[in-house]
């Protein structure tokens, strides 16, 4: 173990290529996993956000809640099921938002909710009230400013913001559900919903009731009906790539295992006459094989330091409003750990070369 860290110490030379080879997979995975995160990170935020245990949607909606439409007379069904304390509406609706005062054609994408149970820790939206995400605030709304939304361009002043609360990657505003549906009235008349119909249930449980047992009861109980837990309903939100970046990082470990197997099978092809000297005087395969496994973190470890501060320079660097790119220290971390499993894997590709050295035929062949 010694001779492999004085070998990287005195030929740094020779591990030049694998190193930048390294420092460039490891950014590329940083970079990768910021780009998931910028765009799947506020797919679901609005999901999770909830303060309720259960969401109830129609069971032809697969989980989306623009396609739901739960009717008048589930809601009511619903409160009767032993478990329930309270019942609220949940609505969403996408519309182009405005600064009043502002360039009409400076157009920012939002979605906007109706809540009777509030969102976070906010219990109930006061009337006339607004809330936005973050997201907003980062694109230049502040507290106190007007949107005018939708092509009626009805009037909203942004309270304040709610952080992780996006939806599909779009900041949201929060309103309570009579807002709701004096805004849909005015900019979407065809979306309007008959008296009492929803299109999610909100559902908060009385304290230790059991949110499986609550959700089936309320399936059973209406017919019509699938009644998910908040991380579920988060769940069924697909990515909005698709999963692509995740593939590609996978590819991109593999990859990364290829050139570290490649790089160390190479370097002991050149090293068969030293190990066979080594052998010859008593080191033992899995020494050698040590040797190996050190170098090879070693080098993912140093191309980590160079790649880690320079994606979080392009993460701040990266103006808000236009691409979607967030660094999770979680994420990070979890890139590093695929990283240095990839080395690790690769560099073991080369135990069963050194297993095969005979030191009396590779020292001939040497010499």
């Amino acid at each position: 173990m010694n001779l492999a860290i004085t070998e990287l110490r005195r030929r740094p030379g020779r591990f030049v290529t694998a190193g930048v080879i390294l420092f460039l997979i490891a950014t590329l995975l940083m970079v990768l996993g910021g780009l998931s995160d910028g765009l799947n990170g506020g797919n679901d935020g609005a999901v999770r956000a909830q303060p309720v245990e259960l969401l109830v949607f129609a069971d032809t909606a697969e989980r989306s809640i623009v396609q739901s439409l739960v009717a008048a007379d589930v809601r009511s069904t619903v409160t009767g099921v032993p478990g329930v304390e309270a019942v609220g509406a949940l609505r969403l609706t996408q519309l182009g938002a405005r600064r009043d005062g502002g360039d009409p054609r400076d157009l920012i994408d939002v979605s906007v909710f109706g809540t009777e149970l509030g969102v976070l820790d906010i219990a109930q939206i006061p009337a006339g009230e607004a809330w936005a995400d973050r997201r907003l605030e980062e694109l230049g709304v502040d507290a106190g400013t007007t949107l005018l939304l939708g092509p009626a361009r009805t009037p909203v002043t942004i309270r304040g913001f709610l952080d992780d609360t996006a939806y599909l990657a779009q900041g949201t505003i929060w309103v309570d559900d009579a807002a709701f549906a004096a805004l849909v009235a005015e900019n979407k008349p065809d979306e309007v919903l008959a008296d009492g119909d929803q299109q999610v249930l909100q559902v908060r449980l009385e304290p230790g009731a059991d949110p499986s047992a609550a959700a089936a009861a309320i399936d059973a109980a209406t017919g019509g009906t699938e009644t998910l837990t908040r991380a579920d309903a988060a769940a069924a939100i697909e990515p909005i790539d698709g999963g692509v970046l995740q593939s590609i990082i996978i590819v991109t470990t593999v990859i990364a295992a290829a050139v570290v197997a490649l790089f160390f099978a190479l370097l002991t092809s050149e090293r068969l006459g030293l190990y066979g000297v080594l052998k010859a005087i008593g080191a033992r395969n899995r020494t050698l094989f040590a040797g190996v496994m050190v170098q090879a973190v070693l080098l993912t470890l140093v191309a980590l330091a160079v790649a880690v501060p320079l994606t979080i320079a392009f993460d701040a660097l990266v103006p808000p409003d236009s691409i979607l790119f967030a660094l999770d220290p979680a994420r990070m971390a979890t890139s590093a750990a695929l990283l240095l499993l990839a080395s690790i894997v690769g560099a073991a590709l080369t135990l069963r070369r050194v297993l095969r050295i005979e030191p009396a035929s590779v020292i001939g062949t040497a010499s």
